[in-house]
Order: structure tokens, then sequence, then C-alpha cells
């Protein structure tokens, strides 16, 4: 977000003051406990002291606290019993519990009774301090040197962006900025997220400049600084772990998965694995599913597996699945690798097809490769543009994230990944391509044939917008198939989409902000890998 060239400030931003709060504090022994609330009064604190559990009760019924300590061995009613009583009355009050004990079960019970912080008598005020601050402030806190932090990076991201950046360096950079974007996300300064976005939109601007000049090299001169793409991430990064002699080794495809995605369902993955490797591999163009995922598959650019295997490329002008033959190329990869081994694919296309591999787990241990494609954030990406109501549950990019990872936590596909993880399974968890929420149209104009994706466009005698294209006039040095002999390619750059001029703004304003695939930028291209081992 931040260049010199775009004279972008950094907010220094206000301090908050401490917050006030309404404190309840229950315990038999409050008048020894006097220091104590004095010092949160001093803090600007308002506490009210109670010496028994049903006090407790009634005074929580009577008035909204904003958190209680509650001691957990009162006479009467008992802290874990008072505990029970508040929760199913007020059940998001946040309840601290104090205690002499340190036995176990009752730390257990206490925590199944859903406290949010467990302190061993006896307590100094900052330890009760500490706790309030995390329960009250925590996220204000976390947002303050958040902020702060990013204040901190923003000068040097920018200084980054002004250097001549190869492959790996742009890599490290967009990890960095998706780690920002999510730190960020949903924090009080709502400016510094603005000002990241801004610094994103440089960064993209920069790597589609990156790519247009170095695409071409890394494709037709061997040696050049050419990063880990599509058509060699199979050979490079799973076929070396495919070994009958070991537990079976599952690739699973998760179609459209984007970087920050994949961050938010990393840690739930990460409670049945663990990570041994990970990186980024680069999409080849046109980012889509067609040209990506076969060339993943088949180990080859499109304009080979064309010559390779006659009639299994399936144009785009014809009628049915442009990924019909994925079997297939995995087995011929397989084979030109010397991996001789017994090996099964699946296609996971609804809810039924997942359930049903879950549940057939077993019938795969014998196998020495499983694959499996899953195409859920691809099919939301789609229902995106097409249904209202998913338009509004994923309106940007935050929400997209949250979509993905309430549907992963509650589908077949999570079931299958535990299921993998229980028998002691491998596994490797990669993308095709990613996705970009685009939001500037760009004007293309071309004949009846011309393809119908909004990020990247073949045909004759295409018009365009220079500035808005990577222009391939030669398919064959991208390894593309050519349709004719004056097939052109291009490809949208940054957050641009394709629009024909007939009935222009009514296209523009139904496909902007919607999430699309094919064309450059740093979500689409550069995507993770990762492979990992049963916990």
């Amino acid at each position: 977000m931040s260049t010199t060239k775009n004279e972008v400030r950094v907010p220094t931003g206000t301090p908050i003051p401490t917050m006030t709060a309404n404190i309840l504090w229950a315990d038999d022994e409050i008048d020894l406990l006097r220091p104590h609330v004095l010092f949160l009064q001093a803090k600007g604190y308002v506490v009210d002291t109670v010496n028994n559990g049903l006090d407790a009760v009634e005074r929580s019924a009577a008035k909204e606290y904003d958190i209680i300590f509650l001691d957990e061995n009162m006479p009467g009613l008992s802290g874990l019993e008072t505990l029970n009583r508040i929760k199913a009355a007020q059940p998001h009050v946040p309840i601290i519990m104090i205690t002499k004990s340190e036995e176990e079960h009752i730390m257990e019970e206490a925590i199944g009774g859903k406290i949010n912080d467990y302190l061993i008598k006896p307590v100094n005020p900052n330890q009760i301090l500490l706790s309030l601050k995390k329960h009250l402030e925590g996220r204000r806190l976390v947002s303050e040197k958040t902020t702060s932090s990013y204040q901190q990076q923003f000068r040097q991201l920018g200084m980054r962006l002004g250097d001549r950046m190869d492959a790996e360096e742009w890599k490290q950079l967009y990890s960095e900025l998706v780690k920002w974007e999510l730190d960020l996300v949903g924090g009080q300064d709502q400016g510094m997220t603005e000002i990241l976005r801004s610094q994103w939109n440089e960064a993209n601007d920069q790597f589609c400049r990156f790519v247009e000049k170095n695409y071409l090299d890394w494709l037709n001169k061997p040696g050049s600084d050419a990063p880990l793409m599509s058509h060699q991430l199979f050979k490079a990064k799973v076929a070396p772990l495919i070994d009958e002699k070991q537990a079976p080794l599952f690739l699973v495809l998760i179609d459209n998965l984007r970087l920050d995605q994949w961050r938010v369902l990393e840690p739930i993955v990460g409670e049945f694995f663990r990570t041994e490797e990970q990186g980024m591999f680069y999409s080849i163009l046109p980012t889509a599913t067609q040209y990506a995922r076969n060339a993943l598959f088949a180990g080859m650019m499109p304009s080979e597996i064309e010559k390779r295997y006659p009639g299994k490329w399936v144009s785009e002008e014809h009628e049915g699945s442009k990924n019909a033959h994925e079997e297939e190329f995995i087995g011929g990869q397989l084979k030109s690798l010397g991996k001789n081994v017994k090996y099964s694919y699946h296609k996971i296309l609804n809810l039924n097809a997942g359930r049903k591999l879950a549940e057939s787990l077993d019938n795969l241990m014998g196998n020495a490769l499983n694959v499996v494609v899953y195409n859920f954030v691809d099919m939301l990406s789609h229902a995106r543009t097409e249904m209202e109501v998913i338009r509004e549950l994923a309106d940007d990019d935050a929400a997209y994230r949250s979509l993905t990872k309430s549907w992963f936590e509650h589908s077949p596909l999570f079931d299958i990944i535990k299921g993998i993880a229980e028998r002691g399974g491998r596994m490797v968890i990669t993308t095709d391509h990613g996705t970009i929420r685009v939001g500037e149209p760009s004007k293309v104009v071309g004949d009846r044939n011309t393809n119908s994706n909004l990020r990247y466009k073949f045909g004759r005698n295409l018009s365009y917008e220079d500035r808005d294209v990577l222009v391939v006039k030669d398919p064959a040095k991208a390894f593309l198939p050519r349709v004719n002999v004056s097939t052109v390619y291009i490809f949208a750059k940054q957050d641009k989409f394709f629009v024909y001029p007939n009935n222009y703004n009514h296209f523009v304003t139904y496909f902007r902000h919607t999430f699309q695939h094919g064309g450059i930028s740093m979500e689409e291209m550069m995507v993770p890998w990762v492979v990992m081992k049963a916990r």
C-alpha cells in the first residue's frame, strides 16, 4: 500500500484509553481481597462484590457485567454450581475462576463449564489486571500492536516493491502481504486496512509487470530464473514421496484455493497433520482449470498435452468437460517417471460423492497414491457470481475466506482428511490456481468464436486496451493450443475483467466484485503446496 510514488501516508493513530468495565467479584473471603478491589477501582474499573454464590447469581441477573471473578470454593452454592447457573442465563459473559485448588478434575470441570480463565490463589493485582486486559481489551490491544507492527514494515515493503525482485522474492513478499491481510482484518483501525489494500494494489501492478517481462523466458530458456510451475509440481514435490513401502500418499487438490484461504484452513488441518514441507508454485497462464490442472496432472504444458494425447484436449468452443482425462494424464506421468504403482483417482463434484469417498477410505489404503480433486472452492466462486445470497455472504475477501472456512469445517473433505490421519496416511494438499476479486472493467471486442472467460481471451482480430493486458501473439511460445493461424491470447492484469461494449453497463454491474480467474495477479498465480504427515 505504500509507495513513494503514490505518496501514501501512514497514520500514527491515537492511543485509546483503557476501557471502563463493570466487574462482579464473588468470594467468601472478599474482605481479604479489598486491596485488589481498590487497585482495580484506581485503574478505572467498577467493581461490585459478593461473598457467596447465590448472591452472585442474583446480582448477575439484575445487572449486566462485563466480566465475573468467581471463587471455586465457597460455602453453600459452590463455584462450579454458580458458574453453571450464571452461564445458563448469560452464556456469553466472561468468567474467571479463582481457586486454591490445583486438582486436575476441578480444572477440567471448570473448563468444561466454559470459563475464560483459571487463576490459582494467592493472586496478585497484576495477575488480575492482565486477565482483565486479555479478556476485555485483548482485541483492541492486539489490533493496536498489529497496526504498529505494520506501520514499521510499511516502508520496508514499499522499498522492496521498488527493487528488482526475482520469482522467489515475489513469493516471500506475497506471503507477507497475506499475513498482514489476515492480521489486520477485523481490526479497529480501518484506515490501516485501506492502506494495506493500496499497497497490495501497487504490489499487483508491479507483479504483473514482472510476469509480463519474464513469463515466456521461464518457458523457453532453460536455466533462466524460472520458478516451480504447474507442469513441474507433480514431478518435483509429489512423485518423490510415492513409495509402496510407506503409508499411502494422498494428493488432495482443492480447486481454486488461494494462499489466504489455505492460511485459515491450515490450523484446522494442523490438529490432525504435521506440516513437513510447504511452499508456493506459479500457476501457468491462463490461470484456469482446463489449463493449469491438466498441466499439473500431465506434467506437460497445454500444447504438449494436445500433441501427446490426440483428441483429449477439448477446445473451449466445443461442448463437454475440459478436464475429463485427468486420470489418464496422471497415469501417463507416473509411467514416464518410472512409478509403476497402484493408484486411484477421485473427482468430487457434490456432497454425496464426498461422503461416499469418506466412507470408503479403507479400500484405498493399499494404493501407493490416491488423488482426490475437490471442486468446492471453484463452485463457491461461480456460485458467488450467479447467486445473490452467496454474493451477500461473500461480499469481500474476508467474507470469502470466512465462508470457505465454515464450509470446510462441515464438509466431507474435512471428514476425508481426518480419515486419512486416523489411518496414518500421508498427504499433499495443493491447488491448480487461485482467484481474484475483480473491480475494473476493460473493454474487449472479438468475433463470435472468442471464449467467454472474463480474465483471458483468445481468438482472431481481438481489440483490447493495451495497458490492461499481457498479449501473446504467438501461442506456441506460451505452449498454448492454436485454434487457427491468427489466434492471439490476452490475459487481464491486476483486477481487470473483460466486458464487451454491447450492454456494457449491465455486465459491469453484474460481474464487478465477483471472484474470477484466468489472468495475472498474485492471488491467481502464486498458490500453495503442503506436504503433511499424520500426527
